[in-house]
Parts: C-alpha cells; structure tokens; sequence
C-alpha cells in the first residue's frame, strides 16, 4: 500500500497518468518487478475498459408471459423436470436465474429453505419460480399447488414478493398467478 501510494503521489494520484507509465518506469520503484508493474498496467487498462462499457440491461421479468420466454429455451427440450428460482429487483430486472433442483420424468424435490437463502444473498426483493412438464401436461399436480403455497408463505415471512410460479411445457405455460392462485 505504501508503495503504490508513493507511485500515485509522483502521478499527481492521477490514475490516467499512471496508465500512461511503462512497465520500465514502474520498475524503477524499489520494490516493483515486472510482474507487478503488468499487474498494475493491467489493472489501469481493466479501469479504462469498465469506464467505456455501458452498464448491463437485465431483462425484465415482470410477467408470465416473459418468464416463459426467457425459461422456455432453457426448459423445452428437457426429458427430466427442472425446477428453476428467478431474482428480481424492486423493477422486476432480473439479477439471477439458478437452477436449484433437477428431478425424475414426473417430480422434482425443492426445498425452500435454498430459495429463501438465495433470495437473500442475492438482494432481491422479489422471486419467480418456474420449472418444466416434460409430459407437456400444463395442469399443476397437487404437489406443485402445495409448495406453491409453501414458497407463498415463506416469501411473506421474508418479505419477499412471489411473483409467480409458472409451469413451463412446449410451446404452452401455466400461470398461477395468472390463474388466481396467487
């Protein structure tokens, strides 16, 4: 620290003019190699890059209709069920989608207390699930209309907003809060 302060102090702490100086230049400090003179012109050249990118769009998830489309290409050709977790910001921008359970041909086990965690860690304030019917059989089984309810009341005491679970078939989806389930 008290070295690249000294580097920073003869560049006016000036980090474009540090980006400027040579690897031979920087190896004229006590103290710094080749390798960490690359290390601290790569890092100036990360810095220049990040400034020029535009901050990333994520995709808004607001609705069952784009929940199927962002999910369907991933669910569609599956011959086992897939249970997926979709976090959201406050404006229903996407942070992550994970996959946290992956099944048999008719059931897939999911334990909420892995959405609540991730939910958490992850700073959403509201969460989506979605998985897939490879029977391409768009009615929810008892099963599904259970945890549906169990997520739904995790979610309050979290609170958290449960968007929506959606069930995902070829070319079809399922709702619930679409359905009034929710």
């Amino acid at each position: 620290m008290t070295l690249m302060k000294r580097i920073l102090a003869n560049c006016n702490n000036n980090l474009n003019t540090l980006g400027k100086l040579s690897i031979h230049d920087l190896m004229e400090y006590k103290g710094v190699g080749e390798a960490k003179a690359i290390t601290i012109l790569a890092a100036c050249e990360l810095g220049k890059r990040r400034q020029q990118e535009k901050a990333e769009e994520r995709p808004d998830v607001g609705t069952a209709t784009r929940i199927y489309n962002l999910m369907h290409p991933v669910l569609q050709d599956l011959d086992v069920e897939e249970f997926w977790l979709l976090l959201m910001n406050q404006n229903y921008r996407l942070i992550k989608k994970q996959c946290i359970a992956h099944g048999g041909i008719s059931e897939v086990s999911v334990d909420i207390r892995i959405i609540i965690r991730e939910a958490v860690l992850s700073n959403a304030t509201i969460l989506a699930v979605c998985h897939n019917h490879p029977s391409g059989s768009l009615t929810p089984s008892k099963a599904d209309d259970h945890l549906t309810q169990a997520i739904k009341r995790a979610c309050e005491i979290m609170r958290l907003y449960f968007l929506d679970h959606v069930i995902v078939t070829d070319g079809h989806y399922y709702s619930y809060r679409e359905q009034g389930k929710l």
